[in-house]
């Protein structure tokens, strides 16, 4: 029985790890459950799976949750500092990670700390300060496994290979919803449109960067400091159908491909139960429904999200946590109907060259320049007559 301590339950990641659980009941046990401001569906989680806790971050929702939950023998806490402390609990085997953006950064990294299995699907934490978390995990002999369907993939593929074999990796992307789409499409385009994504049912952060490409951009930085890789060893490449879930290509020119349909369970289970593969009773892949797989190339001059983050990936330091940090800041502004699809990333490219750049950055490095980011962007949008508030 491994006990999962699922942070974020109540997004989109998190609410399909609540069903890789409910359906292996002797394998997986939910033992932490966290939420930020969702109270009502995190109560109605507490109450059908009754985890030895439960953690809303948004302090004042604690009366709401602690009320709902005083019948039943479930730990009610408030607060990041709150979550921080009981992923670190001995009772807790694997973390999954699914916390949105920066915030999710000093909970994976008190679960590091602990030496828990991690089971990461906030990918901003390695964006961020991959180099810092990287070498904790190592020196805290900390495991931790992607639940990206992409970085799985390539988990997958380079088990039982040589690192030093490795020429580079493959990250494919779907396109998003406006694949083949030009500047003059794009412009009129709003966040309901972005948020129609033709093949991965994802939360509306995660939609809308997948629409832009800020998303592969971002997986980029995560594949580096997850597998190790220079900058040069990590390519991009556009796979509509979404099959494909990423490559690795060895020094002998041979490739591997990790295949399956889009179903983030599958991810999910396979990192919380590795290195078991879990039998389940998903849909099964058919070839026969897919007799064309294609790729090409991205579009980086017009998904210009996508240039910006392998900018900011080569200049290293602090660059991504600068973008990163101005990424999620014009994705609500944009979720909010107050900028446009192409200002997403005028945005972001003034606030990386406003911000200080640090090279070799501390934690209270990556934390200044994450508010620094958001101070600098959120100034761009209200001199753009755009407010976000």
């Amino acid at each position: 029985m491994r006990r999962i301590a699922v942070l974020g339950s109540t997004g989109s990641i998190g609410t399909q790890t609540l069903e890789v659980i409910a359906a292996n009941p002797d394998i997986f046990q939910a033992e932490v459950l966290s939420a930020h401001s969702n109270a009502s569906l995190l109560i109605d989680q507490a109450k059908k799976f009754k985890p030895n806790a439960v953690i809303i971050t948004d302090e004042s929702k604690y009366a709401e949750v602690k009320s709902a939950l005083t019948l039943f023998p479930i730990k009610v806490f408030a607060g990041n500092k709150a979550l921080a402390e009981v992923v670190q609990w001995e009772s807790v085997d694997v973390v999954l990670g699914a916390i949105l953006g920066f915030a999710g950064l000093n909970s994976i990294l008190a679960a590091i700390n602990a030496g828990k299995h991690v089971a990461l699907a906030n990918k901003e934490t390695l964006v961020v300060a991959g180099e810092l978390v990287m070498a904790l995990a190592m020196q805290k002999r900390a495991p931790i496994l992607p639940v990206d369907s992409e970085h799985s993939a390539i988990f997958q593929c380079l088990l039982g290979e040589r690192p030093d074999k490795v020429e580079k990796v493959i990250l494919t992307a779907s396109g998003g919803p406006f694949l083949g789409r030009k500047p003059n499409y794009l412009v009129n385009v709003k966040a309901s449109h972005a948020l129609l994504h033709p093949n991965w049912n994802m939360g509306a952060k995660i939609s809308i960067d997948r629409s832009t490409l800020m998303n592969k951009g971002l997986e980029m930085i995560e594949a580096k400091w997850l597998f190790g890789l220079d900058n040069n060893q990590i390519d991009v490449i556009v796979h509509p159908q979404s099959v494909v879930h990423s490559m690795v290509q060895f020094r002998d020119g041979s490739v591997k491909a990790q295949m399956g349909l889009p179903d983030m369970r599958l991810p999910i289970q396979y990192a919380m139960g590795f290195p078991e593969r879990i039998v389940n009773a998903y849909k099964r892949l058919d070839f026969k429904d897919f007799p064309k797989l294609t790729f090409e190339a991205p579009d980086y001059k017009t998904f210009r999200n996508l240039a910006l983050a392998k900018e900011a990936m080569v200049r290293g330091g602090n660059a991504p946590c600068v973008l990163n940090a101005a990424n999620e800041v014009v994705v609500q502004a944009f979720l909010n109907n107050k900028v446009g699809f192409l200002e997403m990333s005028d945005m972001i490219e003034k606030t990386l060259a406003c911000v200080s750049f640090v090279k070799s950055p501390t934690l209270e490095d990556y934390i200044k320049s994450d508010a620094e980011s958001r101070a600098y962007t959120a100034e761009f949008l209200k001199k753009s007559q755009l407010s976000i508030y």
